[in-house]
């Protein structure tokens, strides 16, 4: 089974990840795009991240915007697999 973060863990998530903010148990960040093209892109690269992982997210798309929330489900919150996937939707990204 995985393990929630523990609080130090949780802490140390502002240095770790700034573009992301811890909302209860669930870490999110907003990504907006040049065009629906654009956003759908990076969705499919995100899905194929997922995927491989076999970690998925809360999303939801509306044009230019994309809404992810991250959370593990059978820790009942924050996981490293949450900060794994966070990362490497970050390493997507040049900005």
């Amino acid at each position: 089974m995985v393990e929630k973060l523990d609080a130090a863990a949780r802490a140390a998530l502002a240095t770790e990840l700034p573009l992301w903010t811890l909302e209860g148990e669930h870490l999110r960040r907003s990504f907006r795009f040049r065009d629906f093209a654009e956003a759908f892109a990076f969705m499919t690269r995100v899905a194929l991240l997922a995927e491989k992982q076999d970690h998925h997210p809360e999303w939801s798309n509306v044009w230019n915007r994309v809404e992810i929330a991250l959370s593990t489900h059978d820790a009942g919150g924050l996981s490293a697999r949450d900060v794994a996937l966070a990362r490497a939707i970050d390493a997507l990204l040049p900005f």
